[in-house]
Order: structure tokens, then sequence, then C-alpha cells
């Protein structure tokens, strides 16, 4: 189950049906290598800078502000884990590269997805083939 929460953001997410469908066909069409993959339980937390710098110290030992924290506790071909996400980076993320706000929060919510699912973007290599990935479920999305 696809659940939604906010800490330290008045951000009101809307369209959580229509959201959770456009995960579990992301997770069902781009699964590697043929996998059979499930949504388990994944908990997606809008949050402030702050609070998502705070995460960052705690528990990663970074100190510094990202758009996105994906936590993995994946079992098996079960999907699990905390996507947090700060919607303060997201929207100026969005002004940066000129894009619609919505548009940049769905790719950092699949963003995390896509993590959970276990492609990696530390590589130049990886991080090309994961903007391939968000370009592909952004246009998932737009048929949904």
């Amino acid at each position: 189950m696809i659940k939604y929460f906010k800490e330290d953001t008045t951000f009101n997410f809307r369209k959580k049906r229509e959201n959770n469908n456009w995960i579990k066909s992301v997770v069902i069409e781009l699964a590697q290598d043929g996998k059979k993959l499930r949504v388990g339980d994944i908990n997606i937390i809008f949050c402030s800078d702050s609070y998502i710098l705070d995460i960052n110290r705690r528990f990663l030992n970074h100190d510094y502000y990202t758009d996105i924290i994906t936590f993995d506790y994946c079992e098996g071909n079960i999907l699990s884990g905390d996507i947090i996400i700060s919607i303060d980076s997201v929207k100026e993320n969005a002004t940066l590269y000129k894009t619609e706000f919505e548009n940049e929060l769905n790719r950092v919510i699949i963003h995390g997805v896509l993590h959970l699912m276990g492609f990696k973007d530390k590589t130049s290599i990886q991080k090309k083939r994961m903007r391939e990935l968000e370009e592909r479920a952004l246009t998932m999305k737009a048929v949904i």
C-alpha cells in the first residue's frame, strides 16, 4: 500500500489514487530482467528542506540539502520503503530546469520508486539510465 504523509510543510498532495496506479504500472513495466515485482508498503513523505537536511545528517551522515532520500526496506520481489521528498527543493528544481512543479514532483517520486526497484545512479552510465527510465515513466503517466 502506498501512503502519503507530510512533515514540516503545508503541501497537500492530490490525485493519490491516480498516482498509485501510475507507480504500480511503472513497477510492472520497468522491472529489471523480467522480475515480477509487487508494491508493498511505500511511504511517500513530503517535507521541507530543513526536515530533509536533518534526516540526511542523522541517518546518512551527509551535511547537505537534497530533493529526495530513499530508504529501501524491500524483501524479495516486494517493494517497500520510505521516499522522503523536499517540496522546497522540488520547487527550486522546477524553476532551475524550467519545468512545471507537478512534472518535477512526478520525476522525483518515480526516481525514488526506481531506486526501490534496484536502479542506481552513482556512475555516469547509471545516471543516464535513470534519466531514461524517469522519462519513460513520465510518458506512462501522461497516458494514464
